[in-house]
């Protein structure tokens, strides 16, 4: 049966997409880059986007729009960016928790591995925990005796799946009752701990140590296994709490699934030029931030490992589900 003319359009279209696809990359950017961040301002991930991002506009070409649009454990911006056409002009920056989420809330709207395309880590650091100055105890010993003498009495706020998995694991590993009250960011959660509203709080580094000059909080501990250079003062949890507690954390940008692979490698050769500049640098280690990138092949099987590890802490039953 001769083919119709409209199956030999349909035939050359398909024929000539993947060849479009790869001429728009090639000629990408041509117009401004919407980088998502979906979390309220101020918190980690929020400053350290702008950071990378103001550092790479120039060698991009074009500007790029840091947009926050906070919801839903950072589900609704990420669904934006998972909808959005691949062609490298929507973009997002999300933490680990975006793998977390999975394991936590009723159901999402996309599929955190199938529906995106990692491009970059660019930032991994362990969780600090902050206590307002107005805290009735000064260090994480304090906090401890406290928290036993007065269970559920102490209040902790945490703005991701992440954050509230170190801050439970803290608490059992402990044998303290806690009482975890969740935040939209790390910014509001922030503002809480420094007003006396909150006694203390699991926060990034680039969230908490801006603060920490100030005298309205204390930084009672980090969560990995190694004090921080940018604050070597501060003790590891095991050096007083719990042994090898140790839980780090990550920042990367995504772009949706189906992205051509030119468009993530030139982000990442961008951010690898960015962190070599002494005065990006130093404002990223200020934060707390080694500066370290993760390109898209690395990147990539870093969530593939730690999808795992969720799906695994899941079946442990070391989540707690988000109900509400």
């Amino acid at each position: 049966m001769p083919a119709t003319r409209r199956t030999l359009m349909a035939s050359a279209i398909a024929l000539a997409t993947p060849r479009l696809a790869l001429a728009q990359a090639e000629d990408w950017p041509r117009r401004p880059i919407r980088m998502i961040v979906p979390y309220a301002p101020g918190g980690g991930a929020d400053l350290t986007t702008r950071i990378l991002c103001e550092a790479i506009r120039p060698m991009l070409g074009q500007p790029i729009i840091v947009e926050n649009r906070a919801g839903a454990n950072g589900v609704v911006g990420s669904e934006a960016v998972a909808r959005s056409a691949p062609d490298g002009y929507t973009l997002v920056t999300v933490t680990n928790g975006h793998l977390a989420n999975r394991y936590v809330m009723q159901s999402l709207p996309f599929d955190p591995l199938r529906d995106f395309t990692p491009i970059a880590m660019i930032s991994n650091y362990p969780m600090m925990l902050a206590a307002g100055a107005a805290a009735p105890f000064g260090d994480l010993k304090g906090l401890l005796d406290y928290a036993r003498a007065h269970p559920r009495d102490v209040s902790y706020g945490t703005s991701t799946a992440v954050s509230s998995f170190v801050g439970q694991s803290f608490a059992r590993l402990s044998g303290v009752e806690m009482t975890e009250i969740p935040y939209r960011g790390g910014g509001p959660m922030m503002t809480d701990l420094i007003a006396g509203v909150l006694q203390v709080g699991w926060g990034s580094p680039e969230t908490v140590l801006a603060q920490m000059s100030s005298g309205r909080l204390r930084i009672l501990g980090i969560s990995s296994t190694t004090r921080m250079q940018a604050a070597p003062e501060v003790p590891t949890i095991q050096e007083v709490g719990p042994k090898g507690f140790d839980h780090t954390a990550w920042i990367g940008f995504f772009g949706p699934a189906k992205l051509p692979p030119e468009i993530p490698a030139r982000i990442a050769a961008a951010l690898q030029q960015a962190v070599q500049n002494p005065a990006t640098r130093q404002r990223l280690q200020e934060m707390g931030n080694l500066g370290i990138i993760e390109g898209p092949d690395a990147f990539r099987e870093r969530n593939i490992r730690e999808d795992q590890a969720w799906d695994k802490a899941a079946r442990e039953g070391l989540l707690t589900r988000i109900t509400g």
